[in-house]
């Protein structure tokens, strides 16, 4: 068992102020000693076209692809946009999943967590998430599920979670994640 572990995190949303960003920070934050979260960008990063993965493939894809190399686990936290995972989120795996054989994705152990200001909580974009990952051959965290929705009314003005009951749900999840990580890592 490592002494701290490195997870990655990608966050499906782009938006200045985005409510899955907070999400992601405040997991980071409940999760017990021996995690290492860094935030890993993936708005930068040119659509994938294989014309591109060449000798010298875009900047953006060598920079996120060393970055997730050395990870130990991924935690994606994503909402859902029609029913599905948002453009870049999916672009990321794709970059990450090539050139054919070098997938930066193979064995690391990851946890979905998605939030939605609906009521459903990002469940279509939750598991239409895990299809990809399934292929990509990421030990993925089954339990707990984490549909997050109403995520907008969660956070208080300073971006803190707003309410004991929900610190707590979030506490487990990291909980959880880091045992899952410990168990694949």
């Amino acid at each position: 068992m490592k002494e701290c572990y490195d997870i990655a995190v990608l966050v499906g949303s782009l938006r200045a102020g985005s409510y899955n960003r907070m999400l992601a920070q405040a997991l980071a934050g409940l999760s017990p000693a021996g995690m290492n979260f860094r935030f890993v960008e993936i708005g930068d990063l040119p659509l994938y076209n294989s014309d591109l993965d060449t000798d010298a493939p875009p900047a953006a894809w060598t920079r996120f692809r060393g970055e997730m190399r050395g990870a130990d686990g991924v935690l994606f936290v994503t909402p859902e946009y029609n029913r599905s995972v948002p453009g870049a989120l999916k672009n990321a795996l794709d970059v990450g999943s090539r050139p054919m054989g070098e997938s930066v994705w193979k064995g690391k152990p990851a946890a979905i967590v998605t939030g939605s200001p609906g009521a459903i909580g990002g469940f279509g974009a939750n598991h239409h998430l895990r299809q990809p990952l399934v292929f990509l051959d990421m030990p993925l965290m089954q339990q707990p599920e984490a549909y997050i929705g109403n995520v907008a009314k969660l956070f208080a003005q300073d971006g803190s979670v707003a309410s004991d009951g929900t610190r707590d749900f979030l506490k487990s999840i990291a909980e959880a994640f880091a045992a899952w990580v410990a168990k694949f890592a």
